[in-house]
C-alpha cells in the first residue's frame, strides 16, 4: 500500500517542503504543529496558554484532516521553550488527549520564536 500525502488548510502551515500528514498502513504520521494561525502563519500572541491551545488545535485540525483525532494518537512528542511550561502543557494535554491517552515524550528544545512544538502518530480511525 502506497504512502498518501495530505495537507490542511486549517492548521498551521508547513515551514518547508515537507507533507502535513502522512497516511501509511494504518497510521497517521503529524508534521509539527506550531502556535501559528492557519492561513495568515502568523504567531499567536499572548502567551504560553494561548500558544499551546493553537499548536493543540493545528494538531487537532491535522488529524480531522486525516479522518481521525486526538483520541486515537498513539505518541506524541511535545518540544517546549521553555521548561516552566511543563505543568500547564501537561494540564492541557490532558484536556485534549481523553481518557487514554498517547505515550509521550516531551523535549526541552530552543524554538525559533515560539514556544510550542507537537508532532504525533494517531491511528487512522
Amino acid at each position: 500500500m502506497p504512502k498518501v500525502c495530505l495537507s490542511s488548510e486549517l492548521s498551521s502551515p508547513p515551514g518547508g517542503p515537507y507533507s502535513q500528514i502522512v497516511i501509511h498502513d494504518g497510521l497517521v504520521y503529524l508534521a509539527g504543529s506550531t502556535p501559528h494561525t492557519p492561513g495568515s502563519g502568523e504567531l499567536v500572541d499572548g502567551g504560553f496558554d494561548k500558544q499551546a491551545r493553537r499548536a493543540f488545535d493545528n494538531l487537532q485540525a491535522l488529524a480531522a484532516a486525516a479522518g481521525t483525532d486526538l483520541s486515537n494518537a498513539l505518541k506524541v512528542t511535545v518540544y517546549l521553550r521553555d521548561w516552566a511550561n511543563f505543568p500547564a502543557m501537561n494540564e492541557l494535554f490532558g484536556q485534549y488527549m481523553g481518557a487514554q491517552p498517547p505515550v509521550r515524550t516531551t523535549i526541552p528544545v530552543d524554538l525559533p520564536g515560539f514556544e510550542i512544538e507537537i508532532d504525533a502518530i494517531v491511528a487512522a480511525a
